[in-house]
């Protein structure tokens, strides 16, 4: 594939106003207060994800992602109310209008690509399948083309659903720089499917101090069962962003910022480290279920470093959502893949998403050197800092190993996601 495909698929397109109803009254929505809401939605899904699926193995997900398929779904569903309620609900939010607003935020601002200028590559780009028997309203179509920037096909799922199934899975790859394969698994699309919902996401940072690769060196990794692997960890500059609270630390670690941004947003990657290694599931818990924890969480000075080391880690997970969320009663599946690889030089990661739809602040204070030795298990996140939109969230449990046992997604019973 030439460059210059490969830059067309690997970007963002532009986003307008949405054109929904007319004649509806659009409530006025509080959009700093409506991102916060979600930020902590964003981690109390990780915290379900990862006790029913990678409670003691590694695993990343886009929270992103998955808001991008749902909000597209809600906001182009008008004979469904019991789908639009079971969205709304699940995602703790109050209206489509709410959802439309906080999706405009994170599309115009936060996923729009910086690489040009120098700042992180991203590219986030959405998908629609609709079954061709089916009628398509102009305004559900308009809000497919002109607001989530959607491509639109009209499928035969009746008579090719195992076509459509791998042309959707070589889009998801397409978009994702071929880090996300096979998306939606065999079996996952029969002729009873009407809709699928499609998202891509692709990020791909450098450090904005990047790390001598001649100073990496293989040091042991403590896991939980008392054993030890030992793994590549990359050495730092000795003043870092880095805040101890009660039982963990957290470091900060920017991303290059383009050169002339116009845009007002700061990516970085956050580990949350426990102070003991056998206390990760209690600081999950504290952070899935203290809102604002993100916010309150955040090192704003650099600081002095004693014994500072981190692993490289390369990890990919998968899941259906109905294994997780006991909730969908719908006829609907949702399908996530996500991984993220960090070394020396910075971050890359990519994450795909699929809805089916079937018929039926503290104060600073500077101690005097602190150690972070990310030498146990611990928590992380991609996040971008004006919004606290959390692009990426996952545990690094192991880090010798590659992908987790959250990434076989069995088929639901029931054939449907939640």
């Amino acid at each position: 594939m030439d460059s210059k495909r490969k830059n067309e698929e690997l970007s963002t397109p532009e986003i307008s106003d949405p054109s929904l109803s007319n004649t509806k009254k659009k409530q006025k929505i509080d959009i700093q207060e409506a991102m916060k809401n979600q930020n902590d939605v964003s981690l109390f899904l990780a915290g379900k994800v990862i006790s029913a699926l990678a409670k003691n193995s590694n695993f990343v997900f886009s929270p992103v992602s998955i808001y991008a398929v749902l909000t597209m779904s809600a906001a182009t569903t008008d004979d469904d109310e019991r789908l639009i309620s079971f969205i709304l609900s699940f995602l703790r939010s109050s209206s489509i209008d709410e959802l439309n607003a906080i999706y405009r935020e994170i599309a115009s601002v936060v996923l729009v690509d910086g690489s040009e200028k120098g700042g992180p590559k991203i590219a986030a780009v959405n998908g629609v399948w609709m079954e061709k028997s089916l009628s398509c309203k102009p305004d559900r179509e308009d809000l497919f083309q002109n607001f989530f920037k959607a491509s639109f096909a009209k499928v035969d799922f009746r008579n090719k659903a195992e076509e459509v199934r791998k042309e959707v899975n070589t889009w998801a790859s397409r978009h994702t720089n071929d880090l996300i394969k096979d998306l939606l698994p065999p079996d996952s699309i029969t002729n009873l499917t009407n809709w699928i919902y499609g998202n891509a996401l692709y990020f791909k940072g450098a450090w904005e101090n990047e790390f001598d690769k001649t100073s990496t060196q293989d040091r042991p990794f403590h896991l939980l069962n008392g054993k030890k692997v030992y793994v590549p960890f990359m050495n730092g500059w000795k003043d870092q962003f880095i805040k101890a609270y009660d039982g963990f630390k957290v470091l900060r670690l920017l991303y290059r910022k383009g050169g002339d941004d116009n845009i007002n947003r700061e990516f970085s990657m956050y580990l949350y480290l426990p102070d003991k290694k056998g206390e990760l599931d209690n600081l999950l818990e504290r952070m899935t279920s203290t809102p604002g924890f993100l916010e309150s969480h955040i090192p704003k000075y650099r600081v002095d470093v004693g014994d500072f080391r981190i692993p490289k880690f390369k990890i990919e997970s998968g899941f259906e959502a109905s294994s997780v969320f006991g909730q969908f009663e719908h006829d609907v599946s949702l399908y996530h893949k996500a991984l993220v690889e960090i070394d020396e030089e910075g971050t890359e990661a990519a994450a795909a998403s699929a809805f089916v739809v079937v018929t039926t602040t503290s104060r600073y204070w500077q101690p005097e050197k602190i150690d972070f030795v990310a030498d146990h298990p611990f928590i992380f996140l991609i996040r971008e800092d004006k919004t606290g939109t959390v692009l990426f969230a996952g545990q690094i449990f192991d880090p010798s190993e590659s992908s987790s046992g959250a990434s076989d997604m069995p088929k639901s019973d029931k054939g449907s996601i939640f």
